[in-house]
């Protein structure tokens, strides 16, 4: 929820090191996580790596618009399935690493935000110096859209609902995937994470394949064809066997993910010159209603049962339908 907050303030005042020191609040968090001794340390761990997202992302989607040369839709791509990858393995590693070796053994992951503190530090030193560069200034100029302010206020409306309903949704498969397995399945934990993993791995060759698929044919087709082309396999999946509840969450994964790299770009060039404001507030929105959407869900759960969970959740990727009021964009560059 920070997010949009500092996206605004490095939009004014860019600062190339803050990507550094994000990473030291995840970090710290990681270390906190793996001595947690009761719930509040926990939360405390989770914040802490929560602030370093929320620096994180408004600074470093800048960048990668900065690096992209004129393909925004597969420098954001790129820069994406980076996370989605990691959450990927996730569960793998938990499978692997934390269930046999207990939660010392997330300090061990630590190592890696360590190491990408030093990777960050040079490239917030490339950054810094492209800041002042004429291309650098020309990525994140300003451009005439050829919207009126209502249209540009009605677009992102539509877009904020396309984000709700894609990350309510993931948040369903990211949370509670493998409590439905094991209570409808039968499965043991560890398999259950097996398949989480095959669910997060479709998430993120979905992320890669989005970007530069609407820099060829438009971010507007990609959007609308990524959520509201999920519907038919979200809504089969409650009735599905083990085999085919496994296919159809890869596909489900693949088809839904492709939308936020193109959501995103599509917002960035709704409202030019404000990169880091816009990727706060879709990326903190984004994070936020995976957040809200998994205790939503599981109050429903305990409610109700996690079957009943996903037959609800099934219809949200039918909002995918209001990607048809989004309108079509001319980009002039705007005279000072």
């Amino acid at each position: 929820l920070l997010q949009p907050i500092i996206g605004l303030f490095t939009d004014k005042r860019p600062q190339p090191f803050s990507l550094p020191t994000a990473m030291g609040f995840t970090f710290m968090g990681l270390l906190l996580l793996s001595q947690a001794w009761n719930f509040s340390s926990v939360v405390a761990a989770a914040a802490l790596i929560g602030m370093g997202s929320s620096v994180f992302h408004p600074e470093s989607s800048r960048v990668a618009r900065m690096a992209s040369a004129g393909q925004h839709g597969l420098a954001q791509s790129i820069f994406q399935v980076g996370g989605n990858l990691g959450s990927s393995l996730g569960p793998l590693l938990a499978a692997l690493i934390i269930v046999p070796f207990g939660q010392r053994s997330v300090a061990w992951f630590s190592l890696a935000a360590l190491l990408a503190m030093l990777i960050l530090y040079q490239v917030s030193r490339w950054y810094k110096f492209h800041l002042t560069s004429v291309r650098g200034r020309a990525s994140l100029s300003k451009t005439n859209t050829g919207l009126t302010r209502k249209q540009v206020t009605r677009a992102l409306v539509v877009l904020l609902v396309l984000v709700f309903s894609k990350y309510f949704y993931l948040a369903g498969l990211n949370s509670y995937f493998t409590f439905y397995l094991i209570h409808r399945f039968g499965v043991s934990i560890q398999y259950a994470q097996y398949c989480l993993f095959v669910f997060l791995f479709a998430v993120a060759l979905g992320t890669i394949v989005g970007g530069p698929v609407g820099d060829h044919i438009g971010r507007k087709r990609v959007i609308w064809g990524s959520i509201l082309g999920a519907a038919p396999f979200a809504l089969m999946l409650p009735y599905a066997s083990l085999f085919w509840t496994l296919v159809l969450v890869f596909v489900i994964g693949l088809v839904i993910a492709s939308a936020f790299s193109a959501i995103l770009v599509y917002a960035q060039e709704l409202v030019p010159g404000k990169t880091g404001t816009i990727s706060g507030l879709f990326f903190g929105l984004a994070f936020g209603m995976a957040g809200i959407g998994a205790a939503a869900l599981g109050n429903l759960a305990d409610a109700t049962s996690i079957e009943y969970v996903y037959h609800v959740c099934s219809f949200l990727p039918l909002l995918g339908v209001t990607a048809f009021l989004l309108p079509n964009m001319k980009h002039r560059t705007a005279k000072a």
